[in-house]
């Protein structure tokens, strides 16, 4: 009994290492080439297609260059201030949001960073577990360590959803105002920006006065913003 157990928990060793490597191979892939697809979308596309078999998502590629220095300023103000310093994780953030669950009693704020919130939405399911936090952490690692900044946050602001079936600026800023990501006021940006912590809710409240009261603090910050 002792060496089948011994021999079951070498499998799953063997098992953790491969899904790894796996990960970490298709990271170093991405350095160079754009994702086609996340796991977040394909779970998002798979619950469309569920009530509607021909749903499709929207998303639409674009360079970093493409992209206005307005969304990335709005962005960075929203999600991650210190993106451009930390190495991945925010431990101020982080002590900061658990302090404020914990008075709340519930789950009121995140402290994910860009990176973090890349990692999960690349390779992981949206269930909660310890599991999922770790193994989280270790993708977050591989993208700070094998990306560039720069790199990071053009994957990110690709492939984030920003409304039912709407994924990355290009599409979000056609979905929302008519124009290409390039375009972007800061105004529409800083909106943009807003919604990203609850972007199927706000595509359809998009006059909501939480979603209003938080892109005028966004705009008033967004000169404050360090791109990569």
């Amino acid at each position: 009994m002792g060496k089948f157990i011994k021999r079951v928990l070498l499998a799953l060793l063997v098992w953790v290492l491969l899904y790894q490597l796996w990960i970490f191979l298709h990271v170093c892939w991405w350095v160079n080439h754009n994702p086609e697809s996340t796991a977040f979308m394909d779970a998002r596309l798979a619950v469309m297609q569920e009530k509607k078999p021909d749903a499709k998502l929207k998303q639409q590629w674009v360079a970093y260059a493409r992209i206005s220095s307005n969304l990335k300023r709005a962005v960075i103000v929203s999600e991650d201030a210190k993106f451009v310093t930390h190495q991945g994780f925010d431990w101020e953030g982080i002590q900061y949001a658990y302090e404020k669950n914990l008075k709340k009693g519930k789950v009121v704020a995140g402290g994910s960073t860009i990176s973090q919130q890349l990692a999960k939405n690349l390779f992981l399911s949206g269930h909660r577990s310890p599991w999922r936090k770790l193994q989280e952490a270790v993708i977050t690692v591989m993208l700070e360590q094998t990306m560039s900044k720069r790199r990071i946050f053009e994957i990110y602001l690709n492939v984030i959803e920003w409304g039912d079936g709407i994924y990355g600026a290009e599409a979000a800023a056609r979905h929302y105002y008519g124009t290409g990501a390039a375009n972007l006021s800061a105004e529409q940006s800083a909106k943009l920006a807003a919604m990203i912590p609850n972007p199927r809710y706000y595509d359809t409240h998009r006059n909501a006065t939480g979603l209003n009261r938080k892109t005028g603090i966004i705009l008033a910050r967004m000169r404050l913003a360090q791109l990569p």
